[in-house]
């Protein structure tokens, strides 16, 4: 998931949920930051606070 204006922050997280988080991405084959990403992503989304992004409707023939 990569946005052209991105913007860098610090998180402080204790040890342990930074394990689960870091195996949760090992088992999803993402990088933690991109775990992070996704996590927050989807709460937004299903929260109503993210804007809904259009996807490209399949074209009939």
């Amino acid at each position: 998931m990569k946005e052209k204006d991105t913007k860098n922050f610090i998180l402080r997280i204790d040890a342990g949920t930074m394990s689960a988080l870091e195996q949760w991405a090992a088992d999803e084959f993402r990088s933690t930051n991109g775990q992070l990403q996704w996590i927050i992503n989807e709460a937004l989304r299903k929260s109503g606070r993210l804007k809904k992004t259009k996807t490209p409707q399949p074209e009939e023939e």
